[in-house]
């Protein structure tokens, strides 16, 4: 397998281009099955998980073709022949199950494997099977499968979630484009990307209001057409790569950052000393007068503080000043690369969904062991203030979110390089 090795190399200077989000784009390419007509990205990450939504909308009979270096992607879902979603495909990636609501509109039913993923916790199918089964849905779990059917055709309802779950609210608001009637999305999740989807959605034909908030209103319509989109800045490589100069000091320009899509996280930058400041291409981000100072962070939904930025952010936290606590509310098992850390000389204490962590002066470079997306390239971070060399293995998690990781951060100054396993 391949491994990445950062080596310490003082502050960063420069610009990194912000690609499209990956989250957004895993949601926007399974509108496609809604119409009969092409649906167009721009804007579109080049990362392994869009390759495999790819093969996952090819196998239910939809073409995609990736043009313009994978930055734009044409679909087109006039000849969906199979309803069946399976295993070898879906185990690869948690967002496959966004297939199922835009099935069950189009079609009337559908098949889908239980999906894979990171090993952040069980994120569980039972809201998406509750938003469904409100709007007339049938759905039945065999053999690790969903079977889903609605025999009378969807049906407008009111559905209050009990946790605003994102991966569910996306899926109801698909099915709910084509159900008859009014559908109501109560306790529904705020992120950008369900705005992105929304504002895809619309132009496709789509009647809904209120996202954003957590009440989304839809106006089942009878069917929708093509459209071309261009994807959301993807707010998670943003919040990366600005913790880059925040932990190893320097001054870079993220383009086409905003600061609304991150604004508890930036809020949480500048209360550590960090200068944050919006120009006319994004954001600029400096640190350049000593240690950053120890601030606690919560997770939460949109618009808190987000859950793929934690371990980003406990890396900054590990050469700060004072001592600092990380509460995880969103998913259990998130604080897996903490030992990765401790081996680089971090000192953190985990307590279930709590981690402490107390500031050292400077941690030292050592083999490290990459356990998810987001622990990936909180060990990559570390690397850049630690002292020597960092080898990060089983770097393969990080092509599942970040395109030419290595090129973007030795553009700005890291010493850093990817070497092929054996």
């Amino acid at each position: 397998m391949d491994s990445i090795v950062v080596t310490g190399n003082g502050p960063l200077s420069g610009e990194i281009p912000i690609a499209g989000a990956k989250n957004a784009c895993l949601t926007l390419m399974p509108a496609t099955l809604l119409s009969e007509e092409p649906l167009t990205l721009t804007n579109a990450p080049r990362l392994s998980d869009i390759k495999t939504m790819t093969q996952l909308l090819q196998s239910l009979g939809a073409e995609v073709t990736s043009m313009q270096d994978g930055q734009v992607q044409a679909m087109s879902s006039h000849d969906i022949n199979n309803h069946v979603a399976e295993y070898d495909i879906v185990r690869k990636m948690r967002a496959s199950n966004l297939v199922l609501g835009p099935m069950l509109a189009r079609l009337g039913q559908a098949v889908v494997s239980l999906p894979g993923g990171c090993a952040i916790g069980s994120r569980p199918m039972d809201l998406h099977i509750f938003g469904l089964e409100k709007l007339g849905a049938e759905i039945e779990l065999k053999d690790g499968y969903l079977h889903a059917k609605v025999p009378g055709g969807l049906k407008g309802a009111v559905i209050e979630f009990g946790f605003a779950s994102v991966g569910a609210t996306e899926n109801v608001l698909m099915a709910a484009t084509l159900a008859k009637g009014t559908t109501v999305l109560r306790n529904a999740a705020r992120e950008p990307e369900i705005v992105d989807l929304a504002n895809c959605l619309r132009k496709m034909g789509a009647q809904i209001e209120g996202d954003g908030t957590s009440e989304i209103v839809i106006q089942g319509v009878d069917r929708l057409h093509g459209a071309t989109h261009p994807v959301v800045t993807d707010r998670i490589e943003l919040g990366t790569y600005m913790l880059a100069p925040a932990i190893c000091g320097g001054e870079v320009e993220c383009l086409g950052g905003r600061r609304d899509l991150l604004e508890a996280f930036c809020q949480k930058l500048e209360a550590a000393g960090v200068e944050v400041t919006e120009t006319e291409r994004g954001l600029k981000v400096a640190r350049k007068n000593g240690r950053v100072q120890a601030v606690d962070v919560t997770t939460e939904p949109f618009p808190g503080f987000p859950t793929d930025l934690q371990a980003q952010f406990m890396a900054l936290m590990c050469t700060a000043e004072g001592d600092s606590v990380l509460e995880e509310k969103i998913f259990e098992n998130r604080f897996m690369h903490a030992p990765e850390l401790q081996r680089m000389g971090a000192r953190i204490e985990v307590h279930g969904g709590t981690a402490k962590v107390s500031g050292v002066e400077r941690m030292k470079g050592a083999p490290v062991m990459a356990t998810d997306l987001r622990a990936s390239v909180s060990l990559i971070l570390a690397g850049l203030a630690a002292e020597g060399d960092t080898q990060v293995n089983r770097v393969y998690h990080l092509d599942r979110g970040y395109e030419r990781l290595v090129e973007k951060l030795r553009n700005v100054g890291a010493k850093i390089e990817r070497t092929a396993g054996s």
